[in-house]
């Protein structure tokens, strides 16, 4: 073949093709009978239309109406659906790029990756913590932080003497809810459903949840104060028993799954002191407290600083953050090749998105947003709690509040009242009912999701 002839060859296969038109087409009333037939559909009952949705509200292409949204997809959508500087062509034309393929983060880098990175250094990440590593999941973030722990504890049992491997204990607490993974499930303990007929670590000690109860005054102070002093010595005596053997204590800055528990500051400090006394990363699972909605980027800023943070669910992207305490073990697996990894490293596309949305909640202030309208979402809170005798423990620091009923069953009633009457709201906990609005919800919403709380609630108790 010569020259000119291999050229149109060349040109012919370089050709576009034709559209292929898509193989399946669902309607909405037909999803969840379609997906039955290979998986459980116990979800809620909504087909979303992700073109129809916007800002605060869901659109439910089955009764074909709008949804308030206080649920943010397990508060994992920072700015609503379809916010009009995501939906620009030049947006749109980014994330295509980054979506038509899926490299392997980990190991094949690309110019998206790295300004996303430089883009949550600037806006998210601490100056002290400066170690970043990327994965999807969030229960998949917070068992790479327990290897970093694992890695950096039993390495520092090495140097004391130790001839055998020695430091594989997480300390952990009631309530906690920290994934479902190998790891994971020995930590978590809220729904037993979850954990249950699985392999766990019996022996990683467990603690007292000191949990506060609002308002926290009086006789609730006093309480909250000796649950305190029952988990710091449940604490010493853990580390006492297993001696070297505790490599981090683990707690979400608010549990949130277990009932949007609280604690009080000087009780993180305490615990930041116990590890540094007792040779013990301190990890804090920010998977649903950081980016914003505590009124603050990340929850722990309320607190103490720890040493390695997890992160996910809001960032898009999950992973961990650690600070240079790591480094007192030179080879910690920040330095080591292949200590921690994953085929994909995270995932480009939710790193386009993620960077997006950063942006955004630089632009716009939503941090300090979240701060100031949560304010005003737990004033309005307290008004239902002082409206109903059913209600109690309203709580809250920013967006990320919550408010407890009577019963279970009364709670259960409340949210799928809710539900009908055109919000989406999820319960945590035994007794609780959390709200997990975006970062950028204007005030007129907050009053339209109180005035719907309030319609539920009374035609609940009536």
């Amino acid at each position: 073949m010569d020259l000119e002839a291999l050229a149109k060859e060349t040109r012919k296969s370089a050709a576009p093709t034709p559209a292929i038109a898509a193989q399946t087409h669902i309607i909405p009333s037909e999803v969840r009978k379609s997906l039955a037939k290979h998986m459980l559909t116990d979800g809620f009952d909504i087909v979303l239309d992700l073109k129809r949705s916007e800002g605060v509200y869901l659109y439910d292409s089955l009764t074909k109406r709008r949804l308030l949204d206080f649920f943010t997809f397990f508060a994992s959508s920072p700015i609503g659906v379809n916010h009009p500087k995501m939906m620009t062509d030049e947006f749109k034309d980014r994330i295509f790029e980054a979506a038509v393929n899926k490299p392997s983060n980990s190991d094949v880098y690309t110019t998206q990756m790295a300004e996303f990175v430089d883009t949550f250094s600037r806006v998210a990440i601490p100056d002290y913590l400066p170690y970043a590593f990327f994965i999807s999941g969030g229960a998949l973030a917070v068992e790479n932080a327990l290897k970093t722990a694992f890695d950096w504890k039993v390495q520092k049992n090495f140097e004391k003497g130790y001839t055998e491997e020695r430091g594989y204990k997480v300390l952990h607490f009631e309530q906690a809810f920290h994934g479902r993974t190998g790891y994971t499930m020995s930590l978590t303990n809220t729904d037993p459903t979850k954990i249950r007929y699985f392999p766990k670590f019996q022996e990683w000690p467990r603690i007292v949840n000191p949990k506060a109860v609002f308002p926290l005054v009086g006789a609730n102070l006093e309480n909250t104060i000796r649950l305190e002093q029952e988990a710091v010595r449940e604490i010493k005596a853990a580390f006492e028993r297993n001696k070297d053997e505790i490599a981090a204590m683990i707690i979400e800055p608010i549990q949130g799954e277990g009932g949007d528990n609280h604690f009080r500051v000087e009780f993180m400090q305490e615990l930041r002191r116990l590890a540094d006394e007792h040779e013990a990363l301190l990890i804090f699972d920010e998977v649903q407290t950081g980016i914003g909605s505590t009124g603050k980027m990340w929850a722990h800023e309320h607190f103490v600083k720890p040493d390695i943070l997890a992160f996910g669910k809001k960032t898009q992207v999950c992973g961990i953050l650690a600070g240079k305490r790591v480094d007192e073990i030179p080879g910690n697996v920040f330095h080591v090749s292949s200590r921690i990894n994953s085929t994909w490293g995270g995932n480009l596309t939710d790193m386009v998105r993620s960077q997006r949305y950063l942006e955004i909640i630089e632009e716009e202030q939503l941090v300090e947003h979240a701060a100031k309208e949560g304010e005003f979402l737990l004033g309005r809170i307290h008004e239902l709690e002082e409206e109903f005798a059913e209600l109690s423990n309203g709580r809250g620091i920013g967006l990320f509040c919550a408010i407890d009923l009577e019963t279970p069953e009364l709670r259960n009633t409340v949210v799928r009242n809710a539900f009908q009457n055109g919000a989406v709201i999820l319960g945590c906990g035994e007794r609780s009912i959390r709200f997990r609005p975006p970062l950028n919800i204007a005030r007129e919403d907050i009053e339209d999701g109180i005035s719907i709380l309030r319609r539920s609630i009374k035609s609940a108790i009536h």
